[in-house]
């Protein structure tokens, strides 16, 4: 277990990755997708974006750059698909999910169903990353003594393992168990993190709607009255835990890991669950091997400040006290209450002091501004302007610091 603090990263500052994408970039992609466009038309949209969003995080003055997820169409990108063993599915069979699962239960409600997923159907084996090459171009934007800052985000390893009832997320004839499923998920993860390591990235954020979803009573409820399953929430939320753990174990202890959590961050704004971190906030932050959690904190949803008592002295906290949703802005005092507010309860935890407890925070949005690539109900003007708030909080608890 890491016990040295890591900073910068994380830095006081951070955006969660994702950022809006401009217009001609939509429009590209739907084109290739509608075969009017080649791929290599789409390319170049995205290199020109790219460079562009790189320029504006810069202005702005945010260390943590990030492409914009331009490259991709969700924020899970392409990590699962792109490995031996899982099969992307169009119109799947609903019939395999949980539909209590907040995600899968919201499209539902909504008399939708998934249009596609991706599902193990082999032995799972990573043959390259898909990843790689994103990185490269993102990294030559950038000065070189600015790369270890530079910021990749990437899928949960639960991320096609919670949605599916059980038996559904692997075939029997392949994974005898979620033990053997898991062991390789885990191995897949340690190869992508060397490979990208040995590319420079020293910047990783992990985002994780599936931990926020223990946090959901609703959730909980379906869970208990679903009687295929044969584990309860608690022992797979240790699972993932164990997963995760495992997922990092041979990381080079110069790679700054973090996890990002939210309650969902869809078309229009919408989000897909509820419940305070309190029900898993010991083993969140005292049992995951991570350096860093970016927590959504924008609206009562979330809970309050009160788990954070168990964050350890190692550990740091990413607040996201602004809302990444929506154009209205916050009150800056305001939001410098909370976080003064938050750090009380850090202090509280650890015997220290409020400036103590300040050294191990920083202040965010509470999720991407494009977690789907059509964005939030924001335009760019809204998004620069949280980004200039964000900014302009960090630098009113923490004058001069990055």
């Amino acid at each position: 277990m890491a016990a040295k603090l890591h900073r910068n990263p994380p830095f006081r500052a951070e955006h969660l990755g994702s950022l809006l994408r401009p217009e001609n970039l939509l429009k590209t992609r739907e084109e290739v997708d509608k075969g009017a466009a080649q791929q290599k038309q789409l390319t170049s949209t995205e290199d020109d974006a790219v460079k562009d969003i790189v320029d504006l995080q810069i202005k702005l003055g945010f260390h943590p750059i990030s492409d914009g997820e331009y490259r991709r169409h969700m924020f899970w990108g392409t990590f699962f698909p792109g490995m031996d063993g899982f099969e992307e599915i169009q119109n799947p069979d609903v019939d395999i999910f949980r539909m209590y699962i907040p995600d899968i239960a919201a499209f539902t409600e909504a008399g939708h169903k998934p249009g596609e997923t991706v599902i193990c159907t082999g032995k799972i084996k990573h043959v390259g990353s898909t990843y790689a090459d994103q990185w490269e171009y993102l990294k030559n934007l950038v000065p070189k003594d600015r790369v270890h800052e530079c910021k990749l985000t990437l899928a949960a390893p639960n991320w096609y393992h919670l949605r599916y009832k059980e038996g559904k997320a692997y075939p029997k004839t392949v994974y005898s168990s979620d033990a053997e499923y898991f062991a390789d998920i885990a191995k897949a993860y340690q190869t992508e993190l060397q490979i990208l390591y040995d590319h420079g990235l020293r910047n990783v954020q992990i985002d994780d709607p599936n931990l926020a979803y223990f946090c959901s009573e609703k959730m909980l409820a379906g869970w208990q009255e679903d009687k295929s399953n044969t584990k309860s929430a608690e022992d797979l939320l240790d699972d993932y835990i164990k997963l995760y753990n495992d997922c990092i174990s041979k990381r080079p202890a110069d790679m700054h890991i973090g996890v990002h959590l939210c309650r969902g961050n869809f078309v229009g704004s919408r989000h897909f669950s509820e419940g305070g971190y309190d029900r898993i906030a010991t083993k969140l932050f005292q049992h995951l091997n991570v350096d860093t959690y970016y927590l959504e904190y924008d609206t009562p949803r979330a809970g309050g400040f009160e788990p954070l008592k168990h964050l350890p002295k190692h550990k740091n906290v990413i607040l996201g006290v602004i809302t990444s949703k929506f154009p209205e802005m916050e009150n800056l005092e305001e939001m410098k209450k909370r976080v003064y507010s938050a750090a009380d309860y850090v202090a509280e935890g650890n015997n220290e002091t409020q400036k103590e407890a300040l050294q191990r925070l920083g202040v965010s949005p509470q999720c991407g501004f494009a977690s789907h690539s059509s964005g939030n109900s924001v335009v760019r003007d809204d998004m620069i302007a949280k980004l200039k708030l964000v900014r302009a909080l960090a630098d009113s608890i923490w004058p001069g610091e990055p």
